[in-house]
């Protein structure tokens, strides 16, 4: 006679493991490092790299170092972490350009910071937009030192006429971690303003990306 067991199907990874969101740092870290690994089952070094490096934070950073400057990160984690990194970018570029209207300072922030802010150069990227202020590209137009970028508004020009933008946002990061704008950030952004404007295309916006929340020039009243 069968029993009860015989009518059971197998459980399916998917259904043995919590969702994603459910997860403390170091169980989804683990779980990076090791697809479809089950609590309890094997031991995993994701602990250890959290408190080694500062947490996934620091861990990403950490990634993009040399070997020499990573001791505890092998170059296998490392690529992982850099591809996952990636992945999310590519995610947020792309959901930028199908269109999506950018009517406030908040929608860019996280594009923002996560294709800027732990850059160890200061890069100066572009969102240009159309009329209806969708997104028509993002891309990093300038790339300096840790401690600046020579910007040319001739070049932002050309670019922006290129793809028949109606306005555009621009953005760099700040390598120090400091997001308040320099005189020199204040001092482009009003010649970036006037080419801009000889060509009937609008500044929206000047943000600048370091540790915490994105600063928005606009906001501050600088443009």
């Amino acid at each position: 006679m069968p029993t009860s067991n015989q009518n059971l199907k197998p459980a399916k990874l998917q259904d043995l493991l919590p969702h994603p969101a459910s997860l403390s740092d170091a169980e989804l870290l683990t779980q990076l490092l090791d697809p479809g690994a089950i609590a309890g089952q094997r031991v995993h070094p994701a602990e250890s790299l959290l408190l080694s490096f500062g947490g996934l934070r620091g861990l990403q950073i950490a990634s993009r170092l040399p070997k020499s400057e990573r001791a505890g990160l092998d170059d296998c984690l490392a690529m992982q972490l850099q591809v996952a990194h990636e992945l999310v970018s590519r995610q947020l570029k792309q959901s930028l350009q199908r269109g999506v209207s950018l009517t406030s300072p908040a929608t860019t922030m996280e594009y923002l910071q996560t294709v800027l802010r732990d850059r160890r150069r200061e890069i100066f990227t572009c969102l240009f937009l159309d009329t209806r202020h969708r997104v028509l590209a993002a891309e990093d137009l300038f790339q300096g030192s840790i401690d600046g970028a020579c910007v040319y508004p001739r070049i932002v020009a050309e670019r922006a006429l290129r793809l028949s933008a109606a306005a555009v946002i621009v953005a760099h990061n700040h390598p120090s971690g400091v997001s308040e704008p320099s005189l020199a950030d204040q001092a482009i952004t009003r010649r970036l303003k006037d080419a801009l404007l000889l060509l009937e295309i609008r500044l929206l916006d000047h943000f600048v990306v370091g540790d915490g929340p994105p600063v928005s020039m606009a906001s501050r009243g600088m443009l």
